[in-house]
């Protein structure tokens, strides 16, 4: 039920998670043949939730992206300059904007120049993920 609440019912429910996980943790605390309501509920919970894989595929397409692709160096802005001149030198920290401070960091380009433009996670439409049509990879 734990792989299922995030395989299968994903973000259209995230609660889901969080009954199933409540569900294993009941079983371990009461036992059976008490733990079996407890069970019976999440099952019930997440046979009804809606449900997504769209985050579930989102890690698989980014994997298989590392595996083509190997261990590809974050952006520059992205790397710590650890205060030295020689990173600063480097062009490390270079062109960052903390997105809290400055909204335009939000519509930076995070990923490694190999994966530019690619976009892993895409809301299934469904329960939490209705109308979200974010941009965000």
């Amino acid at each position: 039920m734990v792989i299922l609440a995030s395989e299968d019912v994903g973000n259209a429910d995230p609660r889901a998670l969080g009954v199933a996980v409540a569900a294993a943790h009941a079983l371990e605390l009461v036992g059976l043949p008490e733990a079996q309501l407890n069970l019976a509920q999440a099952a019930i919970y997440l046979a009804r939730a809606p449900k997504s894989n769209a985050s579930a595929k989102a890690i698989w397409e980014a994997r298989r992206d590392v595996q083509a692709t190997g261990n590809a160096r974050p952006p520059a802005m992205l790397r710590s300059t650890g205060h030295s001149k020689a990173a600063k030198a480097r062009g490390h920290g270079e062109g960052y904007l903390y997105p809290h401070e400055d909204p335009a960091g939000f519509e930076l380009e995070y990923l490694p120049e190999e994966l530019r433009g690619r976009r892993y996670y895409r809301p299934s439409g469904s329960g939490e993920e209705a109308g979200d049509d974010s941009e965000d990879g």
